[in-house]
């Protein structure tokens, strides 16, 4: 993201303001900033008398306040961070005469993740003239394939495109789960090297055969043979492939189906935009709207709200998982 890159570079240009308020539903890059304040202010004599980390849950306002006025010991700055800083929304607008004057020699660091100030209150208008207000967005899926191919791209390694999509599919938009499992294959794989659904499927744990994704793709497909074989897998293994979040998922796939039929402009970049897909998936649809008709769609996506009911309890006294399956595709594919 060019805003945390601006950040970080501000900092190590030596632009440091006196309150960075790190706010949003990704924790992702809350965590990066505030790591790299937390590690790179301070020389590491500095911070034994200089540098002191809070925790919301167990502080208030009125302390972090006082800590922050306090002059740093021989140092030019001390280093003031609290963590899980949502804890304290309740009471955030206490901030605001700090705010208007912080003390020049503290830099004051919020790690307010999961939810933002409303930037209409004074108090957020306040924090961006003095400070920083930062806001960290939870990307959509289909953004999420390039932010994987930027973070390798600078780590020195490539991925194909199927594997990169495997990682989206099992993973879904939460980047530092993604992070985590990136830097596992780092430490494995070579760097330079292009990382494969191989390298993911023997690394990670997701089978790059026996997968939701490729479950969605030989049903878009019609391929009822492969289709029984990956749900036969799926009800051996339950513990990892859950009932509830394969119907999930396939109730997504043909409500993004039924989304296509109804557009306009069925450009691939058009479709990926609208359905918020990565662009590796576009052909997908594509074929799948070849093989079901709008109607047909619809019929399939109503009777998948049925099974998601019997597959946690309602109306089907415990279904087995094998025959939820069974009654899905037979639904999906007469």
């Amino acid at each position: 993201m060019d805003e945390v890159a601006k950040i970080i570079n501000d900092i190590k240009a030596g632009n440091i303001r006196p309150i960075y308020f790190l706010m949003g539903e990704e924790p992702y890059y809350i965590d990066r900033i505030t790591e790299y304040l937390e590690k790179n202010l301070l020389t590491e004599d500095e911070k034994g008398f200089n540098q002191m980390v809070l925790y919301g849950r167990d502080t208030t306002i009125e302390d972090v306040v006082s800590n922050a006025k306090r002059y740093p010991m021989m140092s030019e700055r001390q280093v003031v961070i609290v963590k899980e800083a949502q804890e304290l929304s309740r009471y955030i607008d206490k901030l605001e005469s700090y705010a208007e004057n912080p003390q020049p020699s503290t830099v004051l660091v919020f790690a307010y993740k999961y939810k933002s100030l409303d930037k209409r209150k004074k108090i957020t208008k306040v924090l961006d003239k003095h400070g920083l207000v930062f806001e960290s967005k939870k990307l959509y899926e289909n953004q999420v394939g390039q932010w994987i191919n930027r973070v390798l791209q600078g780590r020195g390694y490539t991925i194909e495109p199927k594997a990169n999509a495997m990682l989206v599919a099992f993973l879904g938009n939460d980047l530092s789960r993604i992070a985590n499992e990136l830097t596992k294959l780092e430490i494995i794989i070579p760097k330079g090297t292009a990382i494969t659904p191989n390298h993911i499927e023997e690394n990670i744990g997701f089978s790059k055969d026996f997968n939701v994704f490729e479950f969605r793709k030989v049903i878009g497909d019609k391929n009822q043979h492969k289709a029984y074989q990956i749900a036969d897998y799926f009800a051996q293994n339950q513990k990892d492939n859950p009932m509830v979040l394969i119907n999930g998922q396939v109730f997504a796939f043909f409500s993004a189906l039924l989304q296509y039929h109804g557009l306009k402009d069925k450009s691939p970049s058009n479709v990926a935009k609208v359905l918020r897909v990565s662009p590796y998936f576009v052909n997908d649809y594509i074929g799948a709207a070849k093989n079901y008709p709008m109607r047909k769609v619809s019929s399939i996506v109503a009777k998948l709200r049925d099974i998601d009911a019997k597959s946690k309890g309602v109306g089907a006294n415990n279904m087995p998982a094998a025959d939820l399956f069974k009654e899905m595709l037979f639904t999906i594919f007469n």
